[in-house]
């Protein structure tokens, strides 16, 4: 547990730094740790910046650089949440916050959808501190330490937190009108995803938004975070609900919502490209879990 003390420490120190200082500290560690991501990771993403967005490969190094980089101003801002839940509204303006609190008064309950974009762990914070009742959905790390430290931060900047097995707990909480925050655009197993089209490739997609809202009948609220590196400050951006049909055909359903998220989530990221995880494998099941045939007749019928 010795890396729970150590962030509990640096924890400390941040919050004793001015907001400026803090800033700039984190920019040096993100530029520091750069030359020691592997480069297999490196070409990984800058090859498929290149394949998203069509860039040559100056820019698309460029681009992953700083997808890369902005990792560190993003640890220094969790490691300030004792600081920042005391004034969260200087760091984060949120657009679209009345389509929440309106289904709030529904008492039903809903879903967040959103992407590893921005700073998606201020984003729980944020919503929390302007007084959504909201369940972030977490991966327990590997190191218990470093699980034990951020568990503890979200849960101080006012979120409820539950690991991803925890389904059980989620509907249990949406039942009492919470709302559940998903981050939906990490590579599932094929048996967690369906096909949808992302950045003009096929694509395995997470259903759980869609399979929850479709399930509940609640409304699942897209929301993307973006920083404004000038000032610090970031703007926190949510759509208007969308529903899940209930016909029949359960997998079309889920099929067609999961394209209407993975479809807003790639105009976020084409807006502010340098913010979105590349470094992540993004295709990889993809390539180890659909053949070639299983590939083209989904392209086809997209294409039909």
């Amino acid at each position: 547990m010795l890396s729970y003390y150590l962030l509990k420490c640096a924890s400390w120190l941040a919050c004793l730094l001015p907001r400026g200082l803090a800033d700039q500290i984190g920019w040096a560690v993100g530029h520091l740790a750069w030359p020691f991501v592997t480069k297999k990771r490196k070409t990984l993403a800058i090859t498929q910046v290149k394949a998203c967005l069509h860039v040559d490969d100056a820019e698309a190094e460029r681009i992953a650089k700083a997808s890369g980089v902005r990792f560190g101003p993003m640890l220094m801002e969790v490691l300030r949440f004792p600081v920042i839940r005391k004034h969260a509204e200087d760091y984060v303006s949120i657009e679209g916050l009345e389509y929440l609190q309106a289904a709030l008064k529904e008492g039903k309950g809903g879903i967040i959808a959103t992407a590893h974009s921005g700073n998606w762990e201020l984003m729980g914070g944020a919503f929390a501190q302007a007084g959504i009742p909201l369940v972030g959905v977490a991966e327990q790390q590997r190191d218990q330490g470093a699980d034990r430290f951020m568990i503890e931060m979200r849960t101080l900047i006012g979120m409820h937190i539950t690991y991803k097995s925890g389904v059980r707990e989620m509907f249990d909480m949406m039942a009492k009108n919470w709302m559940i925050g998903l981050i939906m655009d990490q590579d599932p197993s094929v048996k967690d995803g369906v096909l949808v089209k992302f950045f003009g490739q096929a694509t395995n997609y997470l259903t759980g938004a869609a399979s929850m809202g479709r399930f509940r009948t609640v409304p699942i609220f897209p929301a993307f975070m973006h920083r404004d590196d000038k000032t610090g400050r970031h703007t926190l951006i949510v759509s208007p609900p969308i529903y899940c049909e209930r016909t029949k055909d359960k997998r079309a359903d889920i099929q067609r919502t999961t394209q209407q998220l993975a479809t807003l989530t790639e105009q976020h990221i084409r807006k502010f490209p340098e913010e979105w995880f590349w470094l992540h494998d993004r295709w990889k099941s993809v390539r180890n879990g659909y053949t070639k045939e299983q590939i083209d007749a989904f392209l086809n019928a997209q294409r039909s």
